[in-house]
């Protein structure tokens, strides 16, 4: 194991009933850098992410995050760490002000005003509940909750999926912010290619199982302009999943 990695996972393995869905996972992440995961739907992404959560058990390998055991230390993990899920899980009955709330019971760095200030940024209705939410704005509110106690690890499950274009760019804007105004360690799963060119240090892409790649922003993207760079990662995400 390394141990200056912020995130390190070694031949990490779990199967869905017979199906194995991750199989030999091997990647460490350094602190302070952003980290863009691609793969197919359904190569595991959500499930690599919730393993590093602690909300999954192995079925095999390692995993450490902070140095700890996310299952065995998942309280303590959890008040450093920060998942923002593909979907909201907050109880639909919940309006922001319950969830943090809740949240602030379990996290010692708890911010209430970094929390409100965060939805007032995003325009995120406080009286509304989740059920009562827009998917744009369920997403925005979750990401507000989980910036409110300042996670040194960030988990970021498509954020930027089925956003219309407004709300897409208030959550890029929330998440450059939190990357300026504090160092943290941040994997982030999506399929949206121009902003994985914008926010990544590096590169994940994950197919058959297996990380199949593991590069430097630089060497998975050409220079120049935005859509030169989205397309040389675009290639370089196909060759690792549909070579030949």
């Amino acid at each position: 194991m390394n141990p200056t990695a912020t995130v390190e996972v070694e031949r990490l393995a779990y199967a869905w009933g017979r199906r194995r869905v991750l199989d030999g996972v091997t990647f460490s992440l350094a602190p302070g850098t952003t980290t863009v995961l691609l793969g197919e739907n359904g190569a595991g992404k959500t499930t690599l992410l919730r393993l590093l959560a602690g909300l999954l058990r192995p079925a095999g390998g390692t995993v450490r995050v902070l140095g700890l055991d996310p299952v065995h230390a998942r309280d303590r993990v959890n008040q450093r760490l920060g998942l923002v899920p593909d979907a909201p899980d907050a109880w639909g009955w919940m309006r922001p002000r319950d969830l943090h709330r809740f949240l602030a019971a379990h996290h010692p760095r708890w911010d209430d005003a970094r929390a409100e200030a965060l939805l007032a940024r995003l325009r995120v209705p406080s009286d509304r509940s989740f059920r009562q939410m827009s998917r744009g704005e369920a997403t925005k509110a979750m990401l507000a909750a989980t910036l409110g106690h300042d996670p040194e690890v960030l988990l970021l499950d498509e954020p930027f999926g089925g956003l219309d274009p407004l709300a897409h760019d208030d959550v890029l804007g929330a998440v450059v912010d939190a990357l300026a105004t504090a160092p943290r360690t941040v994997l982030v799963a999506t399929h949206d290619l121009d902003v994985a060119t914008r926010l990544g240090d590096r590169v994940l892409v994950l197919a058959d199982g297996r990380v199949l790649r593991d590069l430097a922003m630089d060497e998975a993207s050409s220079p120049g302009s935005a859509g030169s760079r989205r397309e040389a990662l675009r290639s370089t995400f196909a060759a690792a999943v549909r070579p030949g």
